[in-house]
């Protein structure tokens, strides 16, 4: 009985398992050979999830990790994901492989087409090139996010054109050795009072979370922003990280590099604070005060976007 009773059962869950994989297929409500015409990708469909997902090996630049060639099998690979809105259109969730003189123009080209960067992380370490990871996504048009996906990609090549073997940093005048900032005028543009030390200077602006410990942490525990000055006030380089809440991080991003500062990377810092913050660390190179003017804008942008108290 126990044979009899299998041999129609499992051909049965084989065309059960087929007909649901059809159904989802035809169900999808997004257009698969469009997105792969405009990813210029070729996509894979899994029909459990709905999900529509294109890749990219990165098999442009050899990664060598602490020693190791990396084929892109093990984690080397550009993704796209791309699923059907439920109130209309589509969203995208992908995480794309870079090189450091990737990184702003891939994000510049995401941010002009409407789409978000959600994350900016190394995964690996004694990587030789570096190797940045930079999670997107997006609600649209599933041919508008499409030809978002495209665009940094675009990117990649182009820049890859100009310096096919490895990263190469941005051209910038030097920095003078010994740094004379003008405190006084950054500190103005900025609104805040500078710590000094050997000609720099360096702003920070705390804010406070709640912890699991039922504990408030603030500034000196580091739920902070903060923006760093060295050199002159000709030749500048700013560094520092801005602690973004809900809503702040996308308008911080495009102020930052509206004024031609890099982000560098974009990650928690916490776990279990309220409000979620997201933490973005930033770098750019000019003058003093342009560089003063770009982070206050940021602050600007970060101060429309910040939640009402409670919310």
């Amino acid at each position: 009985m126990f044979r009899t009773f299998l041999i129609p059962i499992l051909p049965t869950l084989s065309v059960l398992t087929l007909a649901s994989a059809l159904a989802a297929a035809d169900a999808l409500p997004l257009d698969t050979a469009r997105i792969d015409a405009v990813t210029g990708l070729k996509g894979a469909l899994n029909p459990e999830e709905a999900v529509y997902k294109v890749t990219q090996p990165r098999v442009d630049v050899k990664v060598v990790v602490d020693g190791t060639p990396m084929p892109p099998f093990m984690g080397l690979t550009t993704w796209a994901a791309f699923t059907a809105d439920p109130k209309g259109g589509a969203m995208v969730m992908g995480d794309l492989v870079l090189l450091p003189d990737e990184v702003a123009p891939v994000m510049d080209a995401l941010f002009a087409n409407g789409l978000t960067v959600t994350a900016l992380h190394n995964h690996f370490l004694f990587d030789q090139p570096q190797v940045l990871f930079m999670h997107i996504g997006g609600q649209d048009t599933a041919d508008k996010l499409a030809a978002g996906v495209r665009a940094a990609l675009d990117q990649v090549k182009q820049v890859r054109a100009q310096s096919p073997a490895a990263a190469k940093p941005t051209p910038h005048p030097p920095l003078p050795a010994t740094s004379s900032i003008p405190t006084e005028a950054i500190a103005a543009i900025i609104g805040a009072k500078a710590a000094t030390k050997d000609g720099m200077a360096k702003f920070t602006i705390g804010r406070a979370v709640a912890m699991p410990c039922d504990c408030t942490v603030g500034k000196e525990m580091g739920v902070n922003t903060w923006a760093a000055f060295m050199g002159s006030a000709e030749v500048a380089l700013v560094d520092g990280d801005f602690a973004t809440g809900p809503g702040e991080l996308q308008p911080v991003l495009h102020a930052l590099r509206a004024g031609g500062i890099t982000v560098v990377a974009i990650h928690s810092h916490m776990e279990g604070e309220t409000p979620r913050l997201i933490f973005l660390h930033y770098w750019g190179i000019g003058t003093a005060q342009e560089l003063a003017k770009t982070v206050r804008n940021a602050l600007d942008a970060q101060g429309r976007a910040a939640l009402p108290p409670g919310k």
